[in-house]
């Protein structure tokens, strides 16, 4: 899934990201960050994540821009 965090704690490590398609929001789970390159997250940034069994975001991560949704660029004209 993909998402914009909405809030985040760096000193407790608890947010809150909300997905894309249906603005959902989800708890992270305290191990979002495990493995992550992210040290922090930082409100308005774009991840990738996964649910947990609770339904909580964990394994946040950055996405390509296919796994974004971005559209290509046009050709020049």
């Amino acid at each position: 899934m993909q998402g914009v965090i909405k809030s985040y704690d760096p000193g407790t490590r608890e947010g809150v990201v909300v997905r894309d398609i249906d603005r959902s929001e989800y708890d992270l789970a305290s191990d979002a960050l495990a493995g992550s390159i992210f040290r922090m997250l930082r409100q308005g940034q774009r991840v990738v994540f996964d649910l947990d069994a609770e339904g909580r975001a964990t394994r946040c991560r950055l996405g390509s821009e296919v796994d974004m949704g971005t559209p290509p660029e046009p050709p020049p004209p």
